[in-house]
């Protein structure tokens, strides 16, 4: 069983106050080690210099999407086993496969619940504890 307070989350979504809520229910769920930026070339940036064990993004964004995100993670031999899950509103069936080709992990819908945020990052990496 993985402990959540010993992974790292990074939160990509260019919307201030869901970025809040996904930090505000990933803190009630055990992680402290969560950072968020607005687009997938901030992501990038914060990669570089703050390896993560997770990526939650957003599809649309502007500069630079989570599916381009996607891509250039899982093409990067530093991040490409990096836990990914794209967040949706309502994406197309298109985006989703291919997210799914590109190597996504897993997908989380909007809205969300922490039961939902957590079974998510679990099919992930396995069992969560808290502690």
């Amino acid at each position: 069983m993985i402990s959540a307070s010993s992974m790292s989350v990074l939160l990509v979504d260019d919307q201030t106050s869901i970025r809040s809520i996904l930090r505000n229910t990933l803190s009630q769920i055990g992680f402290v080690q969560i950072a968020g930026v607005r687009n997938g070339l901030e992501a990038l940036e914060h990669l570089k210099s703050n390896p993560v064990h997770l990526i939650i993004s957003d599809f649309n964004m502007p500069d630079m999407d989570g599916l381009e995100l996607l891509k250039a993670v899982r093409s990067n031999a530093r991040t490409a086993k990096t836990g990914f899950i794209m967040l949706t509103g309502q994406a197309s069936k298109d985006l989703v496969q291919q997210a799914i080709a590109e190597g996504v992990n897993n997908f989380l819908a909007k809205p969300f619940t922490a039961s939902s945020l957590k079974s998510r990052i679990e099919a992930v990496f396995g069992p969560i504890c808290s502690v």
